[in-house]
């Protein structure tokens, strides 16, 4: 990251926010606390490994929280701090955006659209 990105908000947001699975694993984690394998299956796709990094690099950050209950077998659960629930003003306006200028094709509008408005209430 330049010095300038790094100064900047912007830059700074999209260097914790990077990339679509981070978006998506928000999104997911504003319905509520989930446990890794439940992310797993919302997020179709998504590796093992991405899903680790990105929770590890939100909980590190202060955007979630892990919490492990000793049970056997183990359960992991993660949720949004409050400073991960500020992020739901920006998905919405993500939403909006993409509503009012893209073209979503009808398979995905079902999942992801879908998703995002029952997940996000758009705030008038």
């Amino acid at each position: 990251m330049s010095e300038t990105s790094r100064a900047c908000p912007i830059g700074i947001f999209v260097s914790v926010i990077d990339g679509p699975w981070a978006t998506l694993i928000v999104r997911e984690l504003l319905s509520g606390p989930k446990r890794f394998g439940d992310l797993r299956t919302a997020l179709p796709g998504i590796s093992p490994k991405t899903l680790t990094a990105r929770l590890n690099r939100f909980t590190s950050l202060g955007l979630a929280t892990r919490t492990a209950y000793p049970e056997i077998p183990p359960r992991v659960v993660y949720e949004l701090t409050d400073r991960g629930r500020g992020l739901r003003p920006v998905l919405d306006a993500m939403a909006h955006w993409a509503e009012a200028n893209l073209p979503i094709p009808d398979e995905v509008s079902e999942h992801s659209a879908g998703s995002v408005e029952k997940m996000l209430p758009m705030s008038r």
